[in-house]
């Protein structure tokens, strides 16, 4: 099987708006589950407590889990937080911010859920430090963990962290987890 063009794909996401969608470097298509609730309730969390750094802090542009980013490698990937330095989201042209932009955020949050299989969201967030992220949590409730990625450093992981800390590259950011580990 032939595999989607960007305009292809961005096609078929609009014509299938039920569904979640990413794409891999490779064209394989990925449908994500939908969320059960204490994952939706998470989300939630983490979006509100994140967008409310991102409207003080005013640097950047911060994104939901419903935003797909075309990576440079080619892939689709929608992070469940995302967030792009201003400079680099306004030198975007309008068309590449309605459609999937173009570039990797500079953060990105994946949670997991559930359904999620470990191993699939490390690679991901490999995916996202090797396609120019400054900085990657992969927040785990089920283990209580937070894995923090970073270019050209080892995979930090913390055991039941009370919080996580966005320094340098999300300065006075600061993110509680008592609410996502209950």
């Amino acid at each position: 099987m032939q595999s989607m063009s960007e305009s292809e794909f961005f096609e078929f996401c609009q014509r299938h708006p039920d569904l979640r969608l990413e794409r891999t470097a490779e064209g394989d298509l990925i449908v994500m589950p939908p969320t059960g609730g204490e994952t939706g309730r998470r989300n939630f969390i983490l979006t509100g407590l994140f967008g409310m750094w991102v409207d003080n802090d005013g640097t950047g542009e911060g994104f939901d889990s419903s935003t797909v980013f075309r990576l440079p490698n080619g892939a689709d990937r929608s992070p469940d937080v995302a967030w792009v330095r201003r400079e680099r989201w306004e030198s975007l042209t309008l068309e590449e911010r309605r459609r999937f932009p173009p570039l990797c955020p500079d953060f990105v949050i994946e949670l997991r859920s559930d359904t999620d299989r470990l191993n699939v969201l490390q690679e991901k967030m490999n995916e996202y430090i090797e396609n120019g992220a400054q900085l990657g949590w992969l927040i785990d409730p089920l283990e209580k963990k937070v894995w923090i990625y970073r270019p050209k450093a080892e995979v930090e992981c913390l055991t039941d962290p009370a919080t996580v800390n966005g320094e340098p590259v999300l300065p006075g950011f600061v993110l509680p987890l008592e609410k996502i580990w209950r």
